[in-house]
């Protein structure tokens, strides 16, 4: 069985999804995903969170470093993975990639959040390895 996520883990997932949904809630569908990022790396910054946006996240093949093609949206006190969008539905696509990028970061917690959506708790959805 696995190690549970920690205390200091979830604290910080429960900020994400409160500044997600004041995002949200204030903006509503529509825009762009580059407005949500901004806007969600705003609202945790002001919650005391320190973020990283747009993170190159390598892929080791045959011993080679390549930093092409992989960004992480934001990366939140270096635990936590989130990846942003804004489409009309959301595609398997969309969590295979953000379990790429927790199994490359050997990270165990990361959040996918679709804010194209009517209300932002259809839009969330939490992956823990």
């Amino acid at each position: 069985m696995p190690t549970p996520i920690s205390l200091e883990a979830d604290r910080i997932a429960k900020t994400i999804v409160d500044a997600a949904f004041r995002v949200h809630s204030t903006l509503g569908p529509g825009l762009l995903e580059s407005v949500y990022e901004a806007c969600l790396e705003h609202e945790l910054r002001k919650r005391g969170m320190t973020i990283r946006r747009q993170v190159t996240v390598p892929v080791v093949y045959d011993d080679i470093r390549i930093d092409e093609g992989f960004r992480i949206d934001l990366l939140v006190e270096n635990q936590i993975v989130v990846e942003i969008k804004a489409a009309e539905r959301a595609l398997p696509v969309f969590e295979a990639q953000l379990l790429t990028y927790l199994k490359l970061t050997r990270l165990r917690l990361g959040f996918l959040i679709n804010f194209n959506v009517a209300q932002i708790k259809d839009g969330l959805r939490r992956i823990a390895l």
